[in-house]
């Protein structure tokens, strides 16, 4: 209870009064503290939405700078910001992952049975692990000691949902099987920047290929991007001359991936890991890129059977070939329209098909064309010969909007008209014309349109 306050109006009377001052408001009670819960929310709406619009690399160094001011402020403060600190890790040398997998590592051993969480801290706090800045610039000479350190490491995240690798590096067969035989593998959610070379896991795999053994595991994946090695010269002229030498492998069980949303094969004409994705159920994928084998035939090739088996579904079709040198173009089927009646977005690669349209309306089956919901359409640079086919489906395209151009850039202001009339800038300008009395915007490679629009 509050202390009474006493005025003396007249304290040099000679009977001086005294009055007692009364509240008019009730004594306010010392505010309860927040939830560590409430506290983590709070830091995760404020650090990760300010910095929602900015590239990766300068987002998390901006959430690293905020966690580490966070946790000088005060030791509550420091118990909320650490696991944030450590959800999201991004790597940039062979040192930092060799500190980081003995920090996880020692901790692990201090860690005890008493506790009531069976996985050690922080290795149960990270939960996205982005190594492509540090395997894209590393030596072949430390793969070895690379793939070590993430044998050693993978087993201590529990909790891993995102793992972000580089094309261009093989992980090691004994790496793989770290990542595959742990706690929480349910947890992934997206692997990206995979190598996977046939030649290597399918040939030294015990019954499965190690890749697909992964895959069974990983039942809540949304997203994959696995890059193959492609094919060379020699292969292709195997793959010609023995094509019905080729088996077909046997998959005993399909992969049971209920949640995948989007799938990357690129450089990939056959290998066990797609053979295991054409023979599985995938009801929510929407988003496909591969390349393109069409003219290998089956079983040498998988792209164009992967397509019809799966292109129902599909909103999303990227048909993209990796450079590389030289560069060998392969080329695309001309029935993706009709295997994949519900895209909204197509792009297309060198060298560009003559689409078709189905003809056979699939509810009533009546041999008239019917209406695709197409709304952009890339395709490397404007062609001529192109240009007859892309006039033959406009009238079975009402929704198309945009027609983009991805190896084209606009000349800049500036530039004389001839120059902008000359060359693959007067055939860009000349679409633009055609396209514009239709409403189909013409965009470069930035998503731009011309100048003069």
């Amino acid at each position: 209870m509050c202390e009474a306050v006493l005025l003396y109006p007249r304290p040099l009377a000679r009977y001086p009064g005294r009055l007692l001052l009364l509240p008019l408001l009730p004594h306010r009670p010392p505010l309860k503290p927040l939830p560590s819960e409430i506290w983590s929310r709070i830091f995760v709406q404020a650090l990760f939405e300010e910095n929602q619009d900015a590239q990766p690399h300068s987002r998390h160094n901006n959430l690293r700078r905020s966690c580490l001011s966070l946790m000088l402020v005060c030791k509550g403060f420091k118990e909320v910001a650490m696991p944030l600190l450590y959800s999201s890790v991004c790597l940039h040398s062979v040192n930092s992952l060799q500190k980081f997998t003995a920090h996880l590592h020692s901790a692990d051993q201090m860690w005890d049975s008493i506790r009531r969480i069976p996985y050690s801290t922080p290795g149960r706090w990270v939960q996205v692990l982005d190594l492509s800045e540090l395997l894209a610039e590393l030596d072949s000479s430390a793969y070895y000691a690379v793939n070590a350190l993430l044998t050693q490491l993978f087993p201590l995240l529990p909790f891993l949902g995102k793992l972000t690798l580089y094309s261009g590096f093989l992980l090691s067969r004994r790496a793989l099987a770290s990542l595959t035989h742990r706690d929480g593998s349910s947890n992934i959610r997206a692997l990206g920047g995979i190598c996977y070379d046939p030649s290597i896991y399918s040939a030294v795999a015990v019954g499965e290929d190690p890749f697909v053994q992964l895959l069974r595991v990983c039942v809540n994946l949304e997203l994959l991007e696995v890059t193959g090695v492609g094919l060379d010269d020699t292969d292709l002229e195997l793959h010609l001359d023995d094509t019905e030498s080729l088996k077909t492998p046997d998959i005993a069980v399909p992969l049971y991936l209920p949640h995948l949303r989007s799938l990357t094969l690129l450089s990939m004409p056959s290998s066990l890991l797609m053979y295991s994705l054409l023979h599985s159920p995938l009801p929510r994928l929407q988003i496909l890129s591969l390349t393109p084998y069409d003219d290998i035939p089956f079983p040498a090739s998988l792209s164009s059977l992967f397509l019809a088996k799966h292109g129902q579904h599909l909103h999303t079709i990227f048909l993209f070939t990796p450079k590389s040198w030289p560069t060998r173009y392969h080329s695309s089927p001309t029935t993706i329209l009709q295997t994949s009646p519900r895209l909204r977005h197509l792009s297309l690669e060198y060298p560009l098909p003559a689409l078709t349209i189905p003809f056979q309306t699939p509810l009533t089956g009546a041999s008239s064309p019917f209406i695709l919901p197409l709304q952009i359409l890339s395709i490397p640079r404007p062609n001529s010969d192109f240009w007859a086919t892309l006039e033959r489906l406009l009238p079975f395209l009402p929704s198309l909007q945009i027609i983009h151009m991805r190896d084209v850039r606009w000349l800049r202001h500036g530039m004389t008209s001839r120059a902008q009339e000359a060359g693959i800038q007067g055939e860009m300008r000349e679409w633009d014309r055609h396209l514009t009395r239709r409403g189909i915007r013409l965009l470069d490679g930035n998503w731009k349109e011309s100048p003069g629009a």
